[in-house]
């Protein structure tokens, strides 16, 4: 009797460990670790000035919020290109947005250049990007060397989803919205933003690659859609039979995404098939997860068919990466934000950038040679 008793204290209390532990599946990525004494990587610089073309006034470009990153490898250093805020509004969204440059040998101490390298110019982008600016940025490389950065262009109407490409981070050419030729400009003056590019690790580099002889990508804000291309620059968004957006992932009544799925870093091709990281909102009424505050953004991962990439295989039901340290609490966002955009093959790790309550930026790795927990749900109410 002692025995059986001893014995079912030890399943009890292994089943409650593992009721309490995060255990991604075999197919996702992650644990990604916040590195000590690091975070956040990059915050407000009061003192960068910039001559503002849509003024002439030289502005404070970055002193409100630097936040929503993406990330590239370039020449053995990692590259983070941030949203950057400066104080011409009164809050997200009704201020103007640039694109910072931070550079790193390690991919966690950063030095930054003082003026932006990507914002609304006197261009023929003035329409979709003035007054708002250029806002969260999405980075990935072609094999041969050409960067394709997919970001949102604010003209405070419509967000809409632009294009720029650069062979060094730092110059940037704007080929306009994705969808301006696609069905004869059908989608071109709906909201459009987030959008993730299929790319795979060859030869310990992560690379834009093609599937079924085109460029494929994730995109949308509420639903997950999908595009394809032939160039990189001209995107064709797949339909229903209807001629509608088809929706290949939706948000779930009583997760942490019940609100919305937001695409994130650049998909990634694995063994097991494309795996896409992704923004989840949470609902703030009935739907939601009371787990988690309303309106709090989470990450989850997605899983679909590498042959069909329109078909979702998985889905995580709990996030792996969620809003834990103070400054993913506080700011401009706080009812908790990790919003996940960048994403660098670097050293053998992944370098996972986010936006921390839309005020900071921050850096989790995962190394898997030794793959950690992913964030622990032992503390959450349920």
């Amino acid at each position: 009797m002692k025995y059986f008793l001893l014995l079912s204290l030890v399943l009890i209390g292994t089943n409650t460990t593992a009721q309490n532990k995060n255990i991604l599946p075999d197919w996702a990525l992650g644990g990604f670790v916040r590195p000590n004494n690091v975070n956040p990587v990059i915050s407000v610089d009061t003192n960068a000035t910039f001559t503002d073309p849509m003024t002439n006034a030289k502005i404070h470009w970055e002193s409100n919020d630097t936040f929503n990153p993406g990330a590239a490898v370039k020449d053995g250093r990692i590259v983070v290109l941030y949203r950057a805020e400066d104080k011409t509004g009164v809050k997200i969204g009704h201020r103007t947005s640039r694109l910072g440059y931070a550079i790193s040998p390690d991919g966690m101490h950063f030095t930054r250049k003082t003026e932006p390298v990507l914002y609304p110019a006197d261009d023929d982008q003035k329409e979709y990007e003035w007054p708002g600016g250029c806002e969260d940025p999405r980075i990935a490389v072609t094999e041969d060397g050409t960067y394709v950065m997919l970001y949102t262009q604010w003209n405070r109407k419509v967000p809409r989803l632009g294009v720029a490409t650069s062979k060094d981070l730092e110059h940037w050419t704007k080929h306009g919205p994705i969808f301006q030729d696609a069905y004869d400009g059908k989608f071109l003056n709906i909201a459009t933003k987030s959008a993730s590019i299929l790319t795979q690790v060859k030869k310990d580099k992560q690379v834009i690659v093609k599937l079924n002889g085109r460029y494929f990508m994730y995109w949308g804000e509420r639903h997950v859609y999908a595009a394809t291309s032939a160039n990189l620059v001209d995107w064709t968004p797949l339909v229903d039979s209807l001629g509608a957006l088809l929706k290949l992932a939706s948000p779930r009544k009583g997760f942490f995404d019940s609100d919305m799925t937001e695409c994130g870093p650049p998909a990634v091709m694995t063994k097991d098939g494309i795996v896409l990281l992704y923004n989840g909102r949470n609902n703030s009424g009935d739907r939601g997860d009371k787990r988690f505050n309303g309106g709090a953004y989470c990450a989850g991962q997605m899983l679909f068919d590498k042959k069909d990439p329109t078909k979702l295989l998985a889905r995580l039901d709990v996030p792996f990466f969620r809003p834990m340290e103070p400054f993913e609490k506080s700011g401009q966002y706080q009812d908790g934000t990790v919003f996940i955009e960048g994403m660098a093959w670097f050293k053998g790790k992944w370098f996972l950038y986010y936006g921390c309550a839309d005020s900071r930026v921050g850096v989790a790795i995962y190394n898997p040679a030794k793959p950690a927990d992913a964030d622990p749900i032992s503390d959450l109410k349920h």
